[in-house]
C-alpha cells in the first residue's frame, strides 16, 4: 500500500506539501497540484483517515448503538439514520448491545476510540449504567426512543402513551370489553408507558381494569407468542390483544392460528411501530406508529446540527405523533 512519503517521491515533493494537499491547510501552486494528483492516481494512494481526523478534529463519522439489530424497527431506524448522514456527508458505525447493559458500554468505549463525532443512542436498559457512561462521553449524544433519565441529551421519540391510547381506543370503540395486553418488561420506561396509555383509555370507557389482563414478556416474536399462549388458553380467554410492539403481535397472530383461533373474527389484534413486515403478513397487522425510517432521520438531523454547531442551545425533546394504520387484523367481537 502507497505511503505519502511514496506519493511525495514519485511527485518530486516533500512529503508536507502532498499533506497540504491532501488536506487543504495550505494553498499550493497549480503546477505542484497537479503533480500530486496524478502520483495519487498512480499510486491509489489512500489517505490515512486517522491522520486526516486527528488535524481536521472531525472524522464525518457517526456512531449509533441499538439494543437489537435482528428487531426489524431498529433495522429500519439505522435505515433512516444511515441515509440522512449519507446525504450529508457523514459515514456510519454501527453497534449492537444484544439487550446487554455491559455489550453496550464496550461498544461506547470503541465508538469514542474511533474518534466518532457524535453518538446516538437507543437504549438497551439499565439506564442508570449508561446515564453515567453518557455522562463523561463528551461528545454530542442523542437519545432515540427510548428516554434515558439523568441525561440531559437531546431526545427524538414517538409518544408511547398516546399511541397506547389510540389502538386501544380503537379496540374498545369497535365494541372489546376483555382487552389483553402483552407488555415489555415493566421497569423499562417505554413499556410502562405504553401500558399507562393502554389503562388509560380503559379508564375512560369504565372498562374495569381487573378484566383486561396485563402479561409481561420480552419484545420479540417469541416473547409475543408465548404470552399469547397463555392468554389463550385460559378460561375466559380475551376478544382483542394488545401487543405493546409489532414483533409480540406478529407472535399472536402465529398463536392464534395455530389454536384455529380465526383473526379478527375471534381475536383482535393490535401492534405497536408499524413495521413494514406488519403488511406482509396475513391477516395484515393493524398497528399505530409513525414512520421509523423518518424517526431515524430526525435523530441523525438533530444530532449532525449539534456536531456542526448549527445549535447550541439547550437540549430539545422532539415528540413525534402517533398515527393509527388499520388493516386485516382488527374488527368487532364476537357476538354470543
Amino acid at each position: 500500500m502507497a505511503t505519502i512519503k511514496d506519493v511525495a517521491a514519485r511527485a518530486g515533493v516533500s512529503f508536507t506539501t502532498v499533506s497540504h494537499v491532501v488536506n487543504n491547510t495550505r494553498p499550493v501552486s497549480s503546477d505542484v497540484r497537479v503533480k500530486v494528483e496524478a502520483a495519487i492516481r498512480d499510486l491509489n494512494f489512500v489517505p490515512s483517515a486517522v491522520a486526516r481526523s486527528l488535524k481536521a478534529r472531525t472524522t464525518s463519522t457517526i456512531g449509533v448503538l441499538v439494543p437489537n439489530s435482528t428487531n426489524p424497527y431498529f433495522a429500519e431506524l439505522s435505515r433512516g439514520i444511515e441515509d440522512y448522514c449519507e446525504r450529508h456527508g457523514y459515514c456510519v458505525i454501527l453497534g449492537n448491545s444484544d439487550d446487554n447493559a455491559a455489550k453496550q458500554r464496550k461498544y461506547m468505549r470503541v465508538l469514542i476510540e474511533r474518534r466518532i463525532d457524535g453518538l446516538i443512542v437507543a437504549s438497551a436498559g439499565d439506564e442508570a449504567t449508561l446515564a453515567e457512561a453518557l455522562l463523561h462521553i463528551g461528545l454530542p449524544v442523542v437519545i432515540v426512543d427510548r428516554e434515558v433519565i439523568g441525561v440531559e441529551a437531546d431526545l427524538v421519540t414517538i409518544d408511547h402513551r398516546e399511541g397506547a391510547y389510540m389502538a386501544v381506543r380503537h379496540l374498545l370503540d369497535l365494541g372489546h370489553r376483555r382487552i389483553a395486553c402483552i407488555s415489555g418488561l415493566a421497569e423499562m420506561a417505554v413499556g410502562a408507558a405504553r401500558v399507562d396509555g393502554f389503562r388509560r383509555a380503559l379508564r375512560e370507557k369504565n372498562v374495569p381494569i381487573e378484566d383486561c389482563p396485563i402479561v409481561e414478556s420480552d419484545y420479540t416474536s417469541t416473547g409475543g407468542y408465548r404470552a399469547a399462549v397463555r392468554l389463550l388458553e385460559e378460561g375466559r380467554r380475551p376478544s382483542a390483544i394488545f401487543a405493546t410492539n409489532d414483533m409480540m403481535g406478529l407472535g399472536v397472530l402465529r398463536a392464534a392460528a395455530e389454536r384455529g383461533i380465526s383473526v379478527p373474527r375471534e381475536l383482535s389484534v393490535v401492534g405497536f411501530d408499524d413495521i413494514e413486515l406488519c403488511r406482509f403478513f396475513y391477516p395484515a397487522l393493524t398497528t399505530v406508529g409513525q414512520s421509523i425510517v423518518m424517526l431515524g432521520e430526525r435523530a441523525a438531523e438533530t444530532l449532525i446540527e449539534r456536531v456542526g454547531k448549527q445549535y447550541e442551545g439547550p437540549p430539545r425533546r422532539l415528540i413525534i405523533a402517533p398515527k393509527m394504520t388499520l388493516r386485516e387484523s382488527t374488527g368487532g367481537p364476537l357476538q354470543g
